[in-house]
């Protein structure tokens, strides 16, 4: 018997797991937060941003927010950090940035 994945966490017992953990149930990607996995942020400059959304399609984690066909903020809960959107915006408007220590 498996767990749902909503329910996998620390204190789950090894054999309520799937073999390989293996997940069989749709949309989980929104259970796991790997946005920590970034070694560059994205940073939105909404001054130089036209609203063109062309960077929406590129991004390959669906982390820019799309609202009333206005770009929003991204979900860094989920951004990888990979910069995709930064080249594909032909304004300038995502930068990228190291963490700072």
């Amino acid at each position: 018997m498996s767990v749902k994945a909503e329910f996998i966490n620390e204190n789950t017992k090894w054999q309520d797991l799937t073999e390989g953990l293996q997940i069989h149930e749709p949309a989980t990607s929104k259970l796991f937060f790997t946005g920590e996995w970034r070694t560059q942020t994205p940073v939105w400059v909404q001054e130089k941003c036209n609203q063109c959304l062309l960077c929406v399609p590129y991004c390959p984690d669906s982390c820019i927010l799309v609202k009333e066909n206005k770009r929003q903020e991204f979900d860094y809960d989920h951004c990888k950090g990979c910069g995709i959107c930064s080249k594909a915006c032909p304004f300038g408007a995502i930068e990228m940035e190291q963490p700072t220590e």
